[in-house]
């Protein structure tokens, strides 16, 4: 049976799909990237259901889909026409992604976790998530640079970054001030009590901000 929940991420797969076909129309190369990347990320829990990996229910890709229709609109001028369209745009996937690491971390600690160590994890791994973000528009900017090409995520400057990262530690905060647990039953399924799963994911989030550094020096040597 087809619920709402459905029907809203159907519409909203479908707004996606239009900004897709619109930048085809414009022959805007970076806002059809980071469409199909962002229509194929939100199929991604209906895929995993279907291969019986597990069930997502219908929390995360509704916030994918609002959080992916953001971010293609955007891309199609909003984020420099709009000025409050990026900063909307941050919060919200920060906020998603703080929410899936709350969950975790909470999974992981099982109710063993020093006071304020769970809020703490849960915003320094958002705000690292923001890093790497923003780390990749660097990168895209150098590449679009030496290949003289359309580079598919922008950067727009220092001040902007600075703002984006503000914007991820909101969201972040928030999630951990409202203790939201809305993907924990998802956490249980995928991960279990598992701290080893948290720990793992701060080397990741610290080894992948050293690499994309690295990258970005080496790219601008080379210029």
């Amino acid at each position: 049976m087809i619920g709402p929940a459905s029907v809203v991420v159907a519409l909203l797969q479908f707004g996606i799909l239009a900004t897709l076909v619109e930048a085809g129309r414009q022959r805007n190369v970076a806002a059809a990237v980071n469409a199909l990347v962002a229509l194929a990320v939100t199929l991604l829990p209906w895929a995993l259901e279907r291969a019986a990996v597990f069930v997502a229910g219908p929390a995360l890709p509704l916030w994918l889909g609002v959080a992916g229709l953001l971010h293609a609109i955007g891309m199609l001028g909003p984020y420099d026409s709009v000025w409050w369209w990026d900063h909307v745009t941050h919060f919200v996937s920060a906020a998603l992604v703080a929410a899936l690491f709350h969950a975790v971390v909470v999974v992981g600690y099982a109710g063993a976790a020093p006071f304020g160590a769970v809020p703490a994890a849960t915003v320094l791994l958002t705000f690292a998530a923001g890093i790497l973000w923003e780390l990749g528009e660097l990168i895209a900017r150098e590449l679009g640079e030496q290949f003289d090409i359309e580079p598919v995520l922008v950067h727009y400057g220092w001040i902007d970054t600075l703002l984006d990262l503000g914007f991820d530690l909101v969201g972040a905060v928030l999630v951990v001030l409202f203790d939201l647990r809305v993907f924990v039953p998802l956490a249980e399924r995928v991960a279990g009590p598992n701290r080893r799963l948290v720990l793992w994911g701060v080397v990741a989030v610290v080894v992948g901000s050293v690499l994309l550094v690295l990258l970005i020096t080496a790219l601008r040597i080379e210029r």
